[in-house]
């Protein structure tokens, strides 16, 4: 009877063994060993533009950003996504539009925003930072509409400052409080009744953006204007780096697209422009490694390879991995193709103002 009693408890102390050191392993955004680490103690991927595709269902649009559907980017290790907040004529329901509803319309806002719920869902030990770039003047109001019809604001993190702070919770602290959805809004100046939607530019600073040549890469403070090229002021206060690090390919009519040809070096580790070394120079002028690292084509590179570099991970868990090469062979071929629906897109891009997030 004794030795009964014996091997059970052998045989349930081996188990909660088991259990505990699986639970002492359990991964944060793809590492354990981000878990403990503060929110603004991280780096993390960005998709620029993260709806904006180009494949087929765009007929491979010059104006796409990205080659894989935000879905799939983030079962790629992409913690951040950026979006365009525009109103397509006679709506009002807010959509992700590049620029214009009439150049690319990827939807309305809460569908999108229901894609990453869907995806939080089936990953919850993941913190993800969603930035909508308020092209179109949207209210707070308007905006928390459209994340209470998605289901996201059910993960939304509430801010304990209005402001800069070097004061944020640890990503397990996230996860656990169920407030691992970081959302960032450029511009916001009033969130009343949605305090979850943080004003970007109260938070994080971004370098220069609007680059066509490698030569053109800054780590100096390009917004908010009133940071403009002073670094030390914007580390000082608490902000967090986001490092913009992609080119545009100048085109016809003036137009500017993001440059796929370049893209495996300006995301890679190697060669003019490279990401890596972009990212060591203005970790040494920052004195901390950039929070967010925003580029296009984000499979390309691969760019994940520089943020977990980065955040000192060597061993990453629960990733899938993307082709590194561009789904389109040049941005002409789509442009060019008489009755593409990309030229039509390209040409009309002529008569609009190209927004730079």
């Amino acid at each position: 009877m004794f030795r009964t009693y014996l091997s059970s408890f052998l045989v349930l102390a081996a188990g909660l063994q088991s259990v505990l050191a699986q639970s002492s392993s359990t991964a944060c955004n793809n590492s354990p060993e981000l878990c403990s680490r503060q929110y603004n103690n991280v780096t993390y991927l960005g998709a620029r533009n993260s709806p904006f595709l180009r494949d087929d269902t765009t007929d491979f649009s010059t104006s796409g950003n990205q080659f894989y559907n935000t879905t799939r980017q983030l079962a790629s290790g992409v913690r951040l996504l950026t979006g365009q907040v525009q109103y397509p004529n006679g709506t009002i329901d807010p959509h992700v539009c590049h620029t214009s509803c009439e150049l690319l319309d990827a939807g309305t806002l809460s569908s999108w925003l229901s894609e990453i719920k869907t995806w939080m869902d089936s990953n919850p030990n993941d913190v993800v930072t969603i930035l909508l770039v308020n092209g179109a003047g949207a209210t707070a109001s308007e905006l928390a509409s459209a994340y209470t019809r998605s289901g996201l604001s059910d993960y939304a993190y509430m801010p304990a400052s209005s402001a800069a702070t070097t004061t944020w919770p640890t990503l397990q602290e996230l996860i656990s409080n169920g407030t691992r959805a970081m959302n960032f809004v450029a511009t916001l100046a009033d969130n009343t009744g949605a305090t979850y939607l943080m004003n970007e530019f109260d938070y994080i600073f971004e370098n220069d953006y609007d680059n066509s040549e490698v030569s053109d890469f800054s780590c100096d403070v390009n917004r908010p204007s009133n940071l403009a090229n002073d670094t030390s002021t914007a580390i000082s206060s608490g902000y967090m780096p986001l490092m913009n690090h992609f080119l545009y390919e100048n085109q016809l009519f003036g137009i500017q697209s993001p440059n796929e040809s370049y893209a495996n070096v300006t995301n890679g580790a190697s060669g003019a422009g490279n990401l890596a070394s972009a990212a060591a120079t203005c970790a040494s002028t920052y004195g901390k490694a950039p929070n967010f690292l925003l580029v296009d084509f984000t499979n390309m590179g691969p760019a994940i390879d520089t943020v977990d570099s980065l955040n000192g991970v060597s061993n990453p868990t629960g990733r899938t991995t993307l082709p590194t090469a561009a789904l389109s062979e040049t941005s002409a071929a789509a442009i060019l193709l008489p009755g593409s629906s990309s030229l039509w897109m390209s040409l009309g891009a002529a008569l609009l103002v190209v927004l730079s997030l």
